[in-house]
């Protein structure tokens, strides 16, 4: 593999990284009953391990990835 690529790689990945901290978020308060993205429920044991959460695992999976 060509050091180059290797370099740009890294690169990114440093960067979603460093994203991912400056814009993450602090939960706080009542959980959700329902997800507020797809409507769906969510378990309460999502809603007790995860103190104010607003979404379904699913649903924050795919956002926490997109970004």
């Amino acid at each position: 593999m060509d050091e180059r690529y290797l370099e740009m790689a890294e690169a990114v990945q440093a960067e979603r990284l460093q994203h991912a901290i400056d814009n993450r978020v602090v939960y706080q308060g009542e959980s959700a009953t329902e997800c507020e993205s797809c409507g769906g429920e969510i378990p309460e044991a999502r809603r007790r391990a995860v103190p104010g959460c607003q979404m379904c695992v699913h649903c924050q999976g795919y956002m926490e990835g997109r970004r």
